[in-house]
């Protein structure tokens, strides 16, 4: 298995809006109903939106390619474009999601390792992301690699306010 990371760019908006769609279907449809579903996918992942973000020099996206196919993707966001306000030592990882038949193979650790390489490139000393509160795959996920919860905050799909624990980890300073 052969895996690569490519850093994304504008003309990468199409196909990102393409995995985007896909792995927050495969990883909150289930939970959440098809409208809120439907509002969110199409103005979160809308092209214009996708582009303003790949376009923003404080945030950064990654494709994780295995075997030239898109596996999933990484977000990793720095100063103001942190979906919260926080200190200038923190990177937020916003959207780390895999392709479902690539889930369970290590590759998730793989974009956690990316982000920390940037973070430390940035002078960062802290990684911080939030999770939903009954997403327990990836909280137990994040434990595993060292992050903990420090606060919560909400993520509204539509009019629903879910609860989203806020993880942080703090990098070790080389």
């Amino acid at each position: 298995m052969q895996v690569t990371l490519k850093k994304l760019d504008t003309s990468d908006a199409l196909a990102l809006q393409t995995v985007s769609y896909e792995t927050y279907e495969a990883t909150f449809g289930a939970y959440n109903p098809r409208e809120l579903m439907d509002e969110y996918m199409d103005e979160a992942y809308k092209i214009e939106q996708l582009e303003s973000e790949l376009a923003n020099p404080e945030s950064y996206f990654y494709f994780l390619m295995v075997d030239n196919q898109v596996a999933g993707y990484l977000k990793l966001n720095v100063g103001k474009a942190q979906t919260e306000a926080m200190a200038d030592e923190y990177l937020e990882v916003q959207r780390i999601y895999l392709r479902t038949k690539f889930q369970g193979q290590g590759l998730g650790g793989i974009l956690i390792q990316k982000a920390e390489e940037i973070a430390q490139k940035l002078g960062k000393t802290k990684l911080w992301l939030g999770v939903w509160e009954h997403n327990y795959q990836a909280q137990k996920f994040y434990n595993k690699l060292g992050f903990k919860r420090f606060s919560q905050h909400h993520f509204m799909m539509g009019d629903d306010a879910q609860t989203d624990y806020m993880l942080e980890k703090n990098l070790q300073v080389r």
